[in-house]
């Protein structure tokens, strides 16, 4: 089982990594280069830490201003929600939380070590979003607590 949990989270990371900092483009022979690239740089990249959460050296990992403020929005959108609501609603929450998601991924300009660490923080929260838009309203309800504790943890690891 936790062969299985590894294998998961490294091809998730993986995909993050190579998504992450790609640009909106045509699928030419130019970006389908540039995808091979970032391929092997992720490759070359890879570290025992991988799906470990880290301070660097006790400090902060210093985050681009765009990821900062998607995981604002989304602590935004989290406190405007009352758990009261309806599946529906939850299913329109998770909707927002991952266009927010989805938006960090798209302007992701960091680089080594700290962009590893900002995987490492983002990979978990697919699965809570996942769990966000069940149809049951417990299961809903369980991992909207769960997504909102792990980004408070956000500025214990970024700055």
């Amino acid at each position: 089982m936790k062969i299985i949990l590894k294998t998961f989270l490294i091809a998730t990371t993986t995909i993050f990594m190579i998504s992450c900092g790609s640009k909106t483009e045509s699928k030419d022979e130019h970006s389908k280069s540039e995808e091979v690239k970032k391929l092997e740089e992720v490759k070359d990249d890879t570290h025992e830490s991988e799906g470990i959460l880290s301070l660097n050296n006790g400090s902060l990992w210093s985050a681009n201003v765009e990821t900062t403020t998607g995981i604002n929005n989304m602590i935004n959108l989290m406190s405007s929600f009352s758990k009261n609501e309806s599946i529906d609603d939850y299913a329109k929450l998770k909707d927002n939380l991952e266009a927010e998601f989805n938006m960090i991924l798209k302007e992701c300009t960091m680089k080594g070590e700290s962009h590893n660490q900002l995987h490492n923080f983002l990979v978990p929260m697919k699965e809570m979003f996942e769990g966000i838009g069940s149809s049951d309203l417990e299961i809903c309800k369980t991992n909207f607590d769960t997504l909102n504790k792990h980004l408070t943890e956000y500025t214990n690891y970024f700055k």
